[in-house]
């Protein structure tokens, strides 16, 4: 798995706390039933003396409300009381009122959704079952999970072997999913963390393994943490959904837990990864434009951690560990001349006019671990103009990178042993990748799965030796074969041509008249989410077209395609998004009648835009826990990613031209008496990034100005639109279980 520094550069080279890679098992129901798991003993070190005891430790900590930053200026109690009685009264009766209104409408829906349910679970059975679980294999033993159950197996046994060495529900959590597992170097220890649908936070048990496996303990509030030797582990805790302080904690006879360190500014946030041959353990603290790493060498854990290089405004960077040097993965310098596809002794360059004429987003570099700062950093291999690099991996004798580039899939191969580099398109249909959990170093082989919206994932394997790709045989698994693929380039209001997929039933005919469903987010350099779902599937062979918008603010054309998206160009991207509906209704993708347009989360602000000013271009909107009122959120510096946030939005408090600039694009503050379309939202109880009351008010002041403008019109046959809020009480901001996510 890739950690958040490397994360910057593959969405987009920004950084956003708001996304990390979450697994999301359905609810804990062991399917192997003939080996028995070993009862699981608690141990209880929250005294000096430890004893067992049977009740599971710790708990799933109850949501976090948002709280004041250091510096926020606190008002008088009295005033602060009556505002927060006033306001509190609001929320109350804005939901109740909601939650009328969805109570009377929601009947009107049910044999639909009855038929709905059965298809999605039938295809649900039919693929997702096949796919399996991420194994992570150390030495002579493989590690899995299934189903809130973790499982120990011989390598070369398979699952025959496998033995449950404890579940979910023996630690007392039995509403949890499991989130992330990481083994100690000699296998003793086992720290897995455990998250609630309902909470952001997660809970870290760390396991003695054994013929009997004891909870050692228990870490309230952990984001992430990594092995640094066989007895320690070091960690970051989460607060106000900010990672800001990192801890080692050992296991040895003197056990003892300390702060090794803290960020001091607001706008970073601190996460752990080890480098892959296990040299290193990098404390990386990471805003969405820069990034500074720490290294703690794991053959001296104890030691204090180095300096790689100190942040620089603008440079994001990543460290991966070889052979005594560190190949960094960075944004840093200027374009070269010349493209250098390995630059050691034995360059072999091509000119820019005869490959490529223009910037390039990344690069990789390397630097010796006792010089590396970033005067010392030499080119190894830079990226192309509008290349996005989607995923990193690095082996012994190799590196692999996953790139896209005008929505095609690619596999760069860098070997460091024949110096050369091997580029290989992969399936046109393929929209993501997935890499192997935990390939290990040394390996002659790296695994992976490629998927599209509406294609389940397929296994390939690409071997070093044999220096090709290998599609892998799944039994039992249909291949879709009657959906189309079709890349598209809408020209934008400044000229720049916006990527475009598009999915559609083969065999569908006068596509004019099908109805279409269009995907936008367009914000923090993070790519449209295109990993298989059944409700796509399920779409495509109802006869619905897919349209995929890949506008600007997001990054699926790198670092420059994310800036020219973001503060005072975020305008660009609701400008590629009406120029992609207008193309795809010119070449006969549906009309607007029939067009809906989906969005979550900060793809809300783009939607919401292009409803207040080009409502005629859809029918439907749906939103899931959307971002709409960016002006307010922006001005409570009280709110904990408000800080944070301001080098993606701007800030409004201090720069009045920026407060202009957002008025003028904001949903919330855009709303007038005009012809809307339809509107589903979907928002959360418990949502800890997107406050409620704003989604409330947000649906109010939409709701008046459809009806307000049907009052004034008064046609006949006047279209009046549906606006409909589902509040649900379970789940958290777009992170929902299969169950939630079928029953939305």
């Amino acid at each position: 798995m890739c950690c958040t520094g490397l994360r910057n550069l593959l969405q987009g080279l920004t950084f956003s706390a708001k996304y990390y890679s979450k697994h999301n098992p359905p609810q804990t129901v062991c399917p192997y039933i003939k080996t028995r798991p070993k009862k699981c003993h608690i141990l209880d070190c929250s005294k000096s003396t430890c004893t067992h005891r049977t009740a599971a430790p710790g708990s799933i900590l109850p949501c976090r409300f948002f709280s004041c930053k250091e510096g926020t200026k606190v008002p008088s109690r009295k005033k602060q009381n009556t505002s927060i009685v006033t306001s509190d009264l609001l929320h109350k009766n804005l939901l109740k009122s909601e939650q009328k209104n969805w109570n009377n409408i929601s009947p009107t829906y049910q044999a639909m959704t009855k038929k709905i349910r059965e298809k999605l679970e039938e295809l649900h059975n039919m693929y997702t079952l096949n796919s399996g679980s991420p194994r992570m294999r150390c030495g002579e033993n493989v590690y899995f999970e299934e189903n809130g159950c973790i499982f120990l197996a011989k390598a070369d046994d398979g699952e025959r072997s496998a033995e449950i060495l404890f579940t979910v529900e023996d630690l007392g959590f039995s509403d949890a999913f499991i989130q992330r597992i990481r083994i100690s170097p000699d296998q003793r220890y086992m720290a897995i963390s455990l998250k609630s649908e309902n909470s952001e936070e997660a809970t870290c048990i760390i396991m003695k393994l054994g013929n009997l496996p004891v909870v050692e303990k228990v870490i309230p509030s952990v984001f992430s943490f990594e092995w640094a030797a066989n007895d320690v582990l070091y960690y970051t805790t989460q607060k106000n959904l900010k990672c800001q302080n990192v801890f080692m904690t050992t296991f040895s006879y003197q056990k003892h837990t300390k702060l090794v360190y803290t960020e001091q500014d607001a706008r970073f946030f601190v996460d752990l990864y080890c480098t892959k041959d296990r040299r290193f353990l990098t404390i990386n603290s990471n805003s969405k434009t820069t990034s500074e790493v720490w290294l703690v060498d794991c053959r001296h854990p104890f030691e204090s951690p180095s300096l790689v290089q100190a942040r620089t405004t603008g440079v994001i960077y990543h460290i991966e560990h070889r052979k005594d040097q560190l190949y960094i993965l960075t944004t840093y310098g200027e374009p070269a001349e010349y493209k250098a596809i390995l630059t050691d002794n034995y360059i072999d360059r091509i000119n820019l006019d005869t490959y490529c004429t223009s910037y390039r987003n990344s690069k990789l570099m390397k630097a010796p671990v006792a010089s590396s700062s970033k005067e010392n950093w030499q080119l190894v291999y830079a990226l192309e103009k509008k290349t996005k690099l989607v995923d990193f991996e690095m082996f012994s004798d190799d590196c692999i990178m996953f790139l896209k580039n005008a929505g095609h899939l690619y596999l760069n191969v860098i070997s460091f042993v024949s110096h050369s580099v091997q580029l290989i398109k992969l399936p046109t249909w393929a929209c993501e990748f997935e890499l192997e959990s935990h390939p290990e170093h040394n390996t002659s082989t790296c695994y992976f799965q490629l998927s599209s919206p509406v294609h389940p994932p397929k296994c390939f394997a690409y071997s070093f030796k044999e220096n090709n790709l290998i599609e892998q045989a799944v039994q039992e698994v249909p291949i879709i074969t009657n959906c189309h693929t079709t890349r598209l380039l809408a020209k934008s209001k400044d000229e720049t041509l916006v990527p475009i997929t598009v999915f559609h039933n083969k065999n569908s005919k006068e596509l004019h008249r099908r109805p279409l469903l269009v995907h936008v987010y367009g914000a923090y350099g993070i790519d449209l989410n295109m990993s298989f779902k059944e409700e796509k599937l399920m779409s495509i062979e109802e006869g619905w077209i897919l349209a995929y918008c890949h506008v600007r603010g997001g990054g699926e054309q790198g670092l420059s395609w994310h800036r020219d998206g973001c503060q005072l160009n975020k305008l660009k991207g609701l400008h590629d998004l009406r120029a992609c509906i207008t193309l795809l209704h010119q070449l006969g993708f549906s009309q607007p009648n029939h067009t809906a347009l989906a969005a979550a989360s900060a793809g809300g602000v783009l939607a919401g835009a292009l409803c207040n000013t080009a409502p005629a271009l859809i029918r439907a909107m749906v939103l899931q826990a959307p971002f709409i009122d960016v002006l307010n959120t922006m001005m409570k510096t009280h709110l904990p990613l408000t800080i944070e946030e301001q080098e993606e939005w701007g800030n409004p408090l201090e720069d009045e031209k920026c407060m202009k600039y957002i008025k003028s694009y904001c949903p919330y503050q855009n709303i007038k008496p005009q012809c809307y379309p339809s509107v589903f939202i979907t928002a959360y109880d418990n949502d800890e990034r997107i406050p409620l009351t704003g989604i409330l008010q947000y649906v109010q002041k939409l709701r008046k100005a459809a009806l307000d403008h049907a009052s004034r019109t008064s046609k006949k046959g006047n279209w009046i639109p549906n606006i409909i809020l589902d509040v649900q009480a379970s789940g958290s901001h777009c992170d929902s279980s299969w169950e939630h996510s079928l029953n939305e």
